[in-house]
């Protein structure tokens, strides 16, 4: 790879042959720039080489940068460019720039206005330029100047006189425009098309001029000369839009230098049909005339040639690594542009190097634009054939590109291995493809679907084989077979719907051929037949592609592209009456020959409720929904598995709507069901009871038959066969005597729940009879009983759902309950006890924050499915005590167990423990600052007990430090809002700090004084007002305790956190390494002064007080002498509550703005936020392979929180 140089660098070594002004009629040499002759009197920093580096490319630009925060209604009030007036000043010999209104570019007005067709504009322009070639140049050199957001002009004068160097250097010095965005950079819809006309100008210019004008030797030597010395300026607007124009014009050009050679061609085989006449029959002529034709080409050809090479050398070979990566995108896009239309002379090593090169970019858009060029390239055979030592050397780098980054650049990635894998012979090799297959399942839809194209082309395409055409049939049978043997020798996923997703736009009229899967899937032959592998995938697939044609839906995790249309959910509808038509008569075939198999039946029930159960009635086909019936009441006296189950129990629910005319013969397998499940139950329950011993056999039967009833009751109101009390005898056994098996007391408590949601969801929203409320009301007071005695269990299975029933029966009968017009259910309200809330809290640390496994554990653990299942549990746990939390069944101050580790836990819990920080915050502010100062005080309190007083070294007390920093975020923004809380949270944490007293010994410490430092990481968030006042009150508890350290060691904890609430240069030194946060560097420097404060207290976001003001509440004294410590404003000691009503911190003058506090903080805070936040949460891929264990996380972590309705 060649050496990068700069932009400065670039031009400075090219530019020594370019002395000509624009007049002078000489063409380029190759590599010229012609911007450096003369230079400005402070000469700007050269661009930083390096491609990753950020967009600047001079001090200039670096001037503008600073200007670029400004506000929005700024940026809106501004004008379009051409309409900010001139700044006047006085012209002379007419050397300088014209800046006193000079005449309109008409160019640059028609194109901005875009009312005016640009081949118009063009052949207008052109007359003038036939007139005065000096007048026309000029006008198309300041419509690129002012395309360049410049207002200056070049004169005639300038143009006669000047060289380019100087004419750039003019046109950089009077660039004063106030921000960094110029017509090339906005990204409204009107400079979209503005910038669109400005390349269909450059072309529409070549294209009208190529017979003659071109080879003038005027207009195209000055014009690249121009546009090479803008393309080496420090200012990015002129490298930006040279650039840009000298690429269309080399597009152009190219298309002229195509034209020349075709002609050149008809005349070399006009002139050998000529030559090849008899002596006779030549016309001397005509051959005299083709030979001057031919050598007028040759000429044109020579002459468009070099033109084109002065654009390469000089602008191209330079640009293409320039410091902007939109220039680089622009030079990567055009040069695909030119290898596709001209490939004779461009589809070259010598040209291919660079996309090559740059494939290893860093800029996204940079990347996408080397490989969509490259696909153009591979699109067609002749010209993927001229590739091969290219494909050789850069094909690893495409390949690695599927798992670029940025979705969308690995998109166009496998959709070039696709064209390379389907015009270039045997180039890929199966171990390339190997890095593609697994991309079909990502979470990404457009980069999977590209990827299910591949492999259909590689491997599942029937037709892939030369000379066989086989019958429709034939073919899908075949595509069937090829997708199971992948799906299921890969072994790369267990969910066959993400497989089904990713093919659908490819392959979707084969997978929704639904008679040939119930074909192969019926079929009994031993040599023709499926085997048992293949059965279960198939079922799943045809599972798949029946929710993915009915619903239109892809799985969870993948969003939808977008939004189906009119005509696309008219399609989809027509497509669910097709599937339910063809398969109505062969799901009770199906069903009949897999009821005995749960893991194919469950899917075939999940098939049912994709049915337009309307057609059974509207299509006379009653005897299949009896023959359906019949084999979903089998499955369920059949099985007991859990899944099977409730596919059953779902799909006899959709049988059972009332909307379906038919729905009352779901209704009676539904009671029959039911009558046979409940007295079955009733005659265990009562042996069980009489009996003083159970045999196994019993037990099993009594846990199958109250898991069917738990599972149906999920579903069905099954109320009316009396359930609760057999179910509570039961329970009350089971705490008696422990007699009763876990297996069979999961299930009864999960009954009893779903027992009484539905009589509670049974009961009239008003006029509710007091008997119905009173039963229910003993009901659900007993049932809690029992579940919170069931806390205790021995048997974990019995412990979690007797925790998760309890949490959901309190959300439900929370406070909450009575409102939304339902006021005649406030009787039934149930608020727990303070021991119910200690034994729920102290659970959640028994069970949920037990001690954490070391990293070799959890590194043997972490492919254990098991280990998933208990993760995905214990988050459920934690889910149901946060929303009592949040829906205020529990105080907020019951918090402080879970928020006390989120740090420690926070990549089992990190985004449940967020997202209840952020709701509680909105519920109370000044409580839930409490909550977090008491989590960090309960830590701190148990340290001490474990390790004594002597705790700042130890790695646990830096963990609680670093748990304050992560809460301290949480009050970056909203400053105002905030402060109330942060001073209330410093004033207590300040008092607990000195709340016990030292230990034995002269000169030591409060034991509780380390807690400072831990405070003191909120002290950044803090305004400078406050933390003067909390200095001040620092001072006063330190003074009032009387607790005093010796002079000559001060007390480390002491001092922190007394430095961070000082000034940067206050600040003392500190004998510990464990010192105040830093501020972020650069913070000081975008802090804004503030004027002196005002007299008025009422402007203050606090209550008023009598109290004096503390000295040096106002910024503006920032500079100033400050009073020492020792001398702390006047305080009432009686008066601590004063610390939230103190008017001192009121900023008192008219012209100080609340609101400017806030700013000035948090554009010191933001930064501090995305730092912060980039080392709280793991980084994420954007496209993470959807494995099993990820599957049980994202189906449970969106939605466990349930805080979508706060």
């Amino acid at each position: 790879m060649p050496p990068r140089r700069s932009a400065h660098g670039q031009g400075a070594s090219s530019s020594s042959g370019s002395s000509a002004g624009l007049g002078t009629g000489s063409s380029p040499a190759p590599g010229s720039a012609g911007a450096r002759s003369g230079s400005p009197p402070s000469p700007p920093a050269p661009d930083s080489p390096d491609l990753s580096s950020g967009d600047s490319g001079s001090d200039f630009e670096d001037t503008l940068r600073l200007r670029r925060k400004r506000r929005p209604h700024r940026a809106q009030s501004r004008g379009p460019v051409s309409k900010r007036p001139r700044r006047r000043e006085p012209s002379g010999d007419g050397s300088s720039l014209a800046a006193s209104n000079p005449e309109q570019n008409t160019l640059f007005e028609a194109v901005r206005s875009a009312k005016i067709a640009v081949e118009t504009v063009v052949d207008d322009w052109l007359e003038t330029y036939k007139q005065d070639r000096e007048t026309g140049f000029l006008e198309l050199v300041n419509f690129i100047v002012r395309s360049c957001g410049c207002r200056g002009v070049v004169t005639l004068q300038m143009f006669r006189h000047l060289q380019n160097s100087e004419i750039i250097q003019q046109l950089t010095e009077k660039f004063e425009e106030d921000s960094a965005e110029y017509p090339l950079s906005l990204g409204t819809q009107p400079w979209r098309r503005f910038r669109a006309a400005f390349c269909e100008l450059v072309a529409a210019v070549v294209r009208r001029c190529q017979y003659s004008v071109v080879y003038d030797e005027f207009l195209m030597d000055a014009l690249i000369s121009l546009l090479t010395g803008l393309s080496d300026s420090q200012v990015r607007a002129f490298r930006h839009t040279s650039t840009l124009a000298a690429m269309k014009l080399m597009t152009a050009l190219v298309n002229v230098a195509l034209g020349v050679s075709l002609h050149q061609e008809n005349n070399q085989r006009q002139y050998e049909a000529e030559r090849s006449k008899g002596p006779g029959r030549q016309a001397t002529d005509k051959l005299e005339a083709l030979l001057e034709k031919r050598r007028e080409l040759r000429e044109q050809q020579e002459e468009i040639e070099n033109m084109m090479n002065a654009i390469f050398k000089g602008i191209f070979v330079h640009r293409y690594r320039d410091v902007v990566p939109e220039i680089r995108a622009i030079c990567m896009e055009e040069l695909g542009t030119w290898m596709k239309s001209y490939t004779a002379s461009f589809l070259t090593d010598g040209y291919l190097k660079y996309i090559g090169w740059t494939l290893h970019d860093k800029q996204r858009e940079v990347r996408l634009q080397c490989v969509k060029a490259l696909q153009g390239l591979y699109c067609h055979r002749d010209t993927a054939a001229h590739m091969e030592l290219f494909t050789s050397r850069f094909k690893t780098r495409i390949v690695s590109m599927v798992l670029d980054k940025e979705p969308d650049v690995a998109v166009e990635v496998v959709k070039l291995l696709t064209l390379m894998l389907e015009n270039t012979e045997e180039v890929l090799t199966e171990e390339d493809c190997q890095s593609v297959y697994p991309v079909v399942y990502v979470s990404s839809r457009a980069l999977a679907s590209a990827a299910g194209l591949f492999l259909y082309r590689r491997l599942l395409d029937p037709r892939r084989e030369a000379g066989r055409e086989p019958s429709r049939d034939g073919d899908n049978r075949t595509f069937f077979r090829l997708l199971l043997a992948f799906f299921i020798e890969s072994e790369l996923h267990e969910h066959a719907a993400y497989l089904v997703d990713s093919l659908w736009d490819c392959a979707g009229p084969r997978l929704r051929d639904w008679e040939t899967i119930s074909a192969l899937l019926l079929e009994e032959s031993p040599t023709k037949g499926l085997a048992d592998r293949q059965e279960k995938a198939l079922v799943e697939i045809l599972a798949a592609s029946v929710v993915q044609a009915a619903e239109g839906q892809p799985p969870v995790g993948r969003s939808l592209a977008k939004k189906p249309s009119a005509r696309e959910r008219k399609a989809q509808a027509e497509e669910r009456t097709r599937l339910t038509h063809c398969l109505i008569p062969a799901l009770p075939q199906l069903l009949a020959k897999f009821s005995a198999d749960a893991e194919k039946a469950a899917p075939l029930l999940e098939v049912l409720r994709c049915f337009d159960l309307s057609i059974y009635c509207t299509g006379r086909l009653e005897k299949h929904l009896e023959l359906v019936l019949g084999q979903l009441q089998e499955v369920v006296e059949k099985h007991t598995g859990q899944a099977v189950l409730e596919a059953a129990c779902r799909a006899l629910h959709a049988l059972c709507d009332p909307e379906l005319a038919l729905h009352g013969r779901g209704d009676l397998v539904r009671s029959r069901l039911a009558d046979q499940l409940a007295d079955k139950f009733h005659q265990e329950v009562t042996e069980l009871l009489q009996a003083s011993s159970l045999d196994e056999e019993e037990v099993y039967s009594m846990a199958a038959t109250l898991k069917r009833i738990s599972i149906l009751f999920n579903a069905h109101d099954l109320t009316p066969w009396q359930l609760f009390e057999p179910c509570t005898q039961l329970l009350q056994r089971a705490l008696d005597t422990g007699e009763v098996p876990p297996q069979v007391l999961v299930p009864a408590i999960t009954c009893l729940h779903f027992h009484i949601l539905w009589e509670l969801s049974r009961l009239p929203r008003t006029d509710v009879p007091q008997e119905q409320l009173q039963s229910l009301k003993t009901r659900v007071t007993s049932f809690c009983s029992l579940c919170q005695s069931c806390l205790s269990d021995a048997d974990a299975g019995v412990r979690e759902q007797a925790f998760v029933v309890l949490s959901d029966l309190l959300l439900v009968f929370g406070p909450q309950l009575p409102r939304d017009g339902r006021e005649a259910l406030a009787p039934l309200v149930l608020l727990p006890d303070e021991g119910l809330q200690s034994q729920l809290a102290a659970f959640l640390m028994d069970h949920v924050f037990h001690h954490a496994c070391s990293h070799e554990e959890l590194s043997a653990m972490e492919d254990s499915e098991n280990h998933i299942e208990e993760l995905h549990q214990r988050r459920v746990l934690l889910a149901g005590f946060c929303k009592l939390i949040i829906y205020d069944v529990l105080e907020l101050s019951a918090a402080s167990d879970v928020f006390k580790h989120y740090a420690k836990f926070y990549s089992d819990y990190g985004d449940i423990i967020k997202e209840t920080l952020n709701c509680t915050r909105q519920i109370d502010r000044q409580e839930w600052a409490r909550t977090l100062l008491l989590s960090l005080q309960q830590l701190m309190t148990e340290l001490l007990l474990q390790q004594g007083p002597e705790i700042r070294a130890s790695e646990a007390f830096l963990e609680i430090r670093d748990l304050a920093r992560r809460f301290s975020l949480l009050f970056s923004l909203q400053q105002l809002r905030n402060r109330p809380a942060l001073l209330s949270m410093h004033k207590e944490g300040i008092q607990f700090a000195f709340q016990e007293p030292p230990g034995p010994g002269p000169g030591l410490p409060p034991l509780n004084l380390p807690f400072l430092e831990v405070l003191s990481e909120f002290s950044p968030r803090l305004l400078r007002p406050d933390k003067a006042l909390l200095l001040a009150y620092l001072e006063k508890m330190y003074q009032e305790q009387r607790w005093l350290a010796p002079q000559d060691v001060p007390w480390p904890s002491l001092v922190a956190y007394r430095n961070s609430l000082q000034p940067q240069e206050e600040r003392g030194p500190v004998n510990s390494r464990s010192t105040a946060p830093r501020p972020p560097p650069g913070s000081a420097a975008k802090r804004p002064r503030i004027d002196a404060p005002s007299e008025h207290p009422d402007s203050s976001p606090w209550p008023s007080s009598r109290l004096p003001s503390p000295a040096l509440t106002s910024t503006a004294l920032r500079g100033g002498p400050r009073p020492p410590l020792t001398r702390p404003p006047a305080w009432d000691p009686g008066s601590d509550p004063s610390l939230l009503q103190s008017s001192s911190l009121s900023h008192r003058r008219s012209g100080v703005n609340r609101l400017s506090l806030m700013v000035e903080e948090e554009e010191e805070e933001e930064m501090m936020i995305e730092e912060e936040s980039s080392e709280e949460d793991a980084p994420e891929q954007d496209r993470t392979l959807l494995a099993p264990e990820d599957q049980l996380r994202d189906l449970f972590d969106s939605t466990i929180l349930g805080i979508e309705d706060i």
